[in-house]
């Protein structure tokens, strides 16, 4: 099972994104969704899949980080 953590979108490139996950900065690839600057965004296989609201993904984000201490 993969669980999909979001990560806020700080800069887009030619269909890349860099995408930071509480600091770790990653690049996904954006031709399945359109995505903005500072959009939240959940990202699999090197992908974005999809935007999500500021609040749900901040939701998100404190769950993760109750489970099981996830630190993001």
């Amino acid at each position: 099972m993969c669980v999909a953590i979001p990560g806020k979108v700080i800069e887009i490139n030619n269909g890349t994104a860099k995408v930071d996950f509480n600091g770790n900065v990653v690049n996904a690839v954006t031709g399945l969704v359109n995505v903005k600057i500072n959009d939240y965004v959940l990202v699999h296989a090197g992908c974005v899949i999809q935007v999500m609201k500021q609040q749900e993904a901040e939701e998100l984000i404190d769950l993760m980080r109750e489970v099981e201490g996830y630190a993001i």
